[in-house]
């Protein structure tokens, strides 16, 4: 569909013309933009972008085209991508498809010819708000209503988790790790299948019977979308789970994992989305380059009287980033330390869950 005129309108009525690519089609979705440079592959087959579109702010996309290695999930989900300028004639030895086959393939619409600088500004200076792809000719005011009456949905994790166990096995493996899905990117499990551990992947909704009876070494609590404490039966699991077995959590798996210690979360006013936020290691003063994707943060404040502590701050907003239980053996972080995209600065973190599993004792 490309050339075909569309237009992005914002719930404030704010219009931005531009042509479309991927999928025809109409969605509303709420509007957030990611920072980075490269990897705007895993950041459309990122299952934690359900129900949202993307502004890229770097503003060449689509220029290396789309690699069959490099998917974070197999049936993308993303709500819409929104691009300065888009490529269709990638120039990559791996590339097999272009950005747009697979967004089509995956009835999932974008936009280019944006002035994307200015929606980041307006997304910076409001903070996230529903958007709208449709047609060039959609009367302002009819898109307005269906901004005014659609609510974004809370099934959010429901809808990326798998609906039945699978099983990423490695050779000579040394340990079992059972990671619960709330919308897991393949590259976790590909981190932690290097560290020699088999993966068993079950829904979010697994219960700790179920869960205990796979006997895993050690349990991983995977990112995901939306707000976290919609995502009642992971809470409950993490709460029955502490200090049983050595608990690992990376993105809203961190966010689950502090409310079910006692603490508390809140919606941020724009998130943090790209490759190159600066995280410090409070146990080892030592900074990192990181990647991120969320919208929701641990409330400082309420870690306090938990068996928690921060272990990680963001130093853009001192943020948390990070927490442990020592005596719980629980540890994790607000970010991907898996990275896919981002730098590589954390990927110990796996091997701090290797330890951790190995000693059957805290990170």
């Amino acid at each position: 569909m490309a050339g075909v005129k569309r237009k992005i309108v914002l719930e404030n009525g704010q219009e931005f013309y531009g042509e479309g690519f991927g999928a025809e089609r109409e969605v509303i979705s709420e509007l957030v933009f990611n920072t980075s440079m490269v990897g705007y592959q895993e950041v459309v087959s990122d299952p934690s972008y359900i129900y949202q579109t993307v502004v890229m702010t770097y503003p060449l996309i689509g220029n290396y085209g789309i690699t069959d290695e490099d998917f974070e999930t197999k049936n993308p989900t993303i709500g819409g991508i929104v691009v300065r300028e888009y490529n269709d004639i990638p120039s990559n030895f791996r590339y097999t498809k272009t950005l747009s086959e697979i967004l089509e393939e995956n009835a999932i619409p974008a936009i280019s010819g944006v002035d994307t600088r200015m929606l980041t500004r307006i997304i910076r200076d409001k903070g996230s708000c529903k958007c709208l792809i449709t047609d060039a000719n959609t009367p302002r005011n009819e898109a307005i209503s269906k901004l005014d009456a659609y609510i974004i949905p809370t099934d959010a994790v429901s809808r990326v988790s798998c609906k039945k166990r699978w099983y990423s096995r490695t050779a000579n493996h040394n340990y079992n790790v059972v990671a619960v899905d709330c919308g897991i990117k393949l590259n976790v499990i590909r981190k932690l299948n290097e560290k020699s551990c088999n993966v068993t992947i079950v829904p979010y909704n697994t219960g700790y019977e179920e869960i205990m009876d796979l006997k895993p070494d050690g349990v991983f609590i995977s990112n995901g979308p939306g707000n976290p404490v919609n995502v009642r039966p992971v809470i409950e699991l993490v709460k029955n789970l502490r200090g049983k077995l050595p608990i690992f959590g990376i993105c809203l798996g961190h966010l689950l994992i502090s409310l079910a210690c006692g603490a508390k979360t809140f919606k941020m006013k724009f998130g943090h989305r790209g490759g190159n936020h600066p995280v410090k290691n409070l146990l080892t003063d030592k900074i990192e380059m990181t990647s991120q994707n969320h919208s929701y943060v641990v409330d400082l404040d309420s870690v306090k009287g938990t068996c928690l502590s921060v272990t990680h701050i963001n130093l853009l907003d001192n943020t948390v980033e990070g927490v442990q239980s020592v005596e719980e053996n629980i540890f994790s972080v607000q970010y991907h330390p898996e990275s896919a995209p981002g730098p590589q600065d954390s990927v110990h973190l796996f091997d701090n869950f290797i330890d951790m599993m190995k000693k059957g004792g805290a990170c």
